[in-house]
């Protein structure tokens, strides 16, 4: 549990540091859901392994062997739930939980062969990047569907929220990765989309959802 705990630390200050130079305790202790205290003390266990560089009143930074790690267990992470949706046939709604298990699995040999029946993917089932071998990021270039115009015809290819909440509600409109549609209508008083699907369906989605779907020119 400690060894999971600190790892589930280092995914955390990853994800903060994506738009900054450091992270702070405060964003830390939020994100974690924890006290202020709780983080400094394990602050000092993740600094012992060196995974993080940390000065009092600083923001605290990944090394290059914290940032290479924190990779490695989103590579599992990212791994597991394609195996699980692609291989056993769970829906990309209910993959994240069991995926947050199975990461902090050591065997290696095991995320390999999953690799390997996979065919080697890129993408998670939410068409978040999958890391290579050795921990490294490669970021997608896709669009968000806010800077979109009327008109254009674009194809799901991301998430910026793989939330179970937000999965759930694209199923119920029919929306998953590779769906194709137009953009018929953007309301000027609320910023919601009205998006023709390839099969004639048309659905409405509000501003907070559509902020989170990421796209690509249909052509």
């Amino acid at each position: 549990m400690a060894t999971q705990t600190k790892e589930n630390y280092l995914k955390a200050i990853l994800f903060l540091s994506k738009d900054s130079e450091g992270v702070s305790i405060t964003d830390l202790s939020e994100t974690m859901n924890v006290s202020k205290p709780t983080v400094n003390s394990m602050v000092k266990k993740l600094q012992e392994k060196d995974w993080i560089k940390y000065e009092k009143y600083k923001p605290l930074v990944l090394t290059s062997k914290g940032r290479k790690e924190a990779g490695l267990i989103i590579r599992k992470h990212r791994l597991s739930e394609m195996f699980l949706s692609k291989i056993m046939g769970f829906g990309w709604e209910e993959v994240h939980d069991i995926a947050e298990e199975i990461e902090h699995l050591k065997s290696k040999s095991l995320f390999d062969r999953m690799d390997e029946i996979l065919g080697f993917p890129t993408k998670d089932p939410h068409g978040s990047p999958i890391p290579d071998k050795n921990g490294k990021i490669t970021p997608t270039n896709f669009q968000n569907l806010l800077s979109v115009s009327v008109g254009q015809k674009i194809q799901l290819r991301g998430l910026t929220s793989s939330s179970k909440d937000l999965l759930i509600y694209l199923n119920k409109k029919q929306i998953k990765l590779g769906t194709v549609f137009t953009v018929l209508d953007i309301e000027d008083f609320d910023k919601s989309f009205e998006l023709k699907l390839e099969n004639g369906n048309v659905v409405n989605l509000s501003h907070s959802v559509s902020q989170c779907l990421l796209v690509e020119a249909f052509i």
